[in-house]
């Protein structure tokens, strides 16, 4: 089967965006595996696979696969790249649409300068919408990892999130501690781990150890997580810049109940096609 794809970026974030095939099932397991491979393969964070709409009134239906060949619920870097192709297609009136994920709809507006928001949803600190094992919800946990223990914020955005305050992100333990985190047993889904440094009020460093495809350069979600996560210890305020590896992300949060927006870039690499398994 061939498919035709196109390799984004969103600040080095990358994906495959395609067109779901006739049937509708998308590429197995071991061929994204393989595709994402950047030795042998395209190279890529996630695959976004797009589909009719399911519901009136929007774009698209997404689908996001990991470098691992699993899907997940929900993509902030992806979602925006999804929006600037689809932007390019013609489909945005106005410069806003309205897309449909496994996580629900994602309201998309383009920006000048090649940005792109995305409203990501009211960030949920319910630890069942993750989920994370724990009794009652609170603003940090203890967390036993490898005999040492380390405190999290704990929040769902349409994905899920554990968010770790460090002094210095340069010298955060993120080989060590992202993995044993992401597959710790009270994440019975896996959870993606950042590593946040608060410089000031309006101003993050962060990296991100995403669920099944390591360290990334940026990951959108993942700053929103964080700046939720810090705003919701007082630290931060609404309007905060994310410094990630690939560049900046800007993320807007009013506060508890109100929805969470993510602006930044959205770049298209080059586009081909290839040949999969059936």
């Amino acid at each position: 089967m061939r498919i035709d794809f196109t390799k984004m970026h969103g600040l080095g974030n990358d994906f495959i965006v395609f067109d779901a095939p006739e049937s509708g099932a998308p590429p197995s397991a071991a061929a994204i595996r393989r595709l994402a491979d950047r030795h042998t393969g395209i190279g890529f964070d996630q695959a976004l696979m797009l589909a009719p709409p399911r519901r009136a009134g929007t774009a698209v239906f997404y689908r996001i696969f990991n470098a691992d060949g699993l899907e997940v619920e929900q993509c902030g870097n992806g979602a925006r790249c999804i929006a600037a192709l689809l932007a390019h297609r013609g489909r945005a009136q106005g410069g806003d649409l309205v897309m449909d994920s496994p996580a629900g709809l994602i309201r998309a507006r383009i920006e000048p300068r090649g940005l792109v928001s995305v409203d990501m949803g009211v960030p949920d600190f319910n630890p069942a919408s993750l989920p994370f094992d724990v009794s009652t919800e609170a603003h940090v946990y203890p967390l036993d990892v490898a005999g040492n223990e380390v405190e999290i914020g704990a929040v769902s955005m349409g994905n899920p999130h554990a968010v770790l305050t460090v002094a210095s992100v340069a010298a955060a333990p993120v080989d060590r501690l992202g993995p044993a985190i992401e597959k710790h047993a009270r994440f019975p889904k896996r959870v993606n781990v950042g590593f946040m440094e608060i410089v000031d009020r309006g101003h993050i460093r962060l990296r991100v150890y995403e669920r099944g495809t390591g360290e990334t350069l940026a990951c959108g979600t993942g700053a929103c997580a964080a700046v939720a996560v810090g705003r919701r210890h007082g630290r931060l305020d609404e309007r905060v810049e994310v410094n990630v590896a690939g560049g900046a992300l800007t993320i807007t949060w009013p506060g508890p109940g109100k929805n969470i927006w993510l602006t930044g870039p959205a770049e298209v690499s080059f586009t081909g096609s290839v040949e999969i398994d059936a």
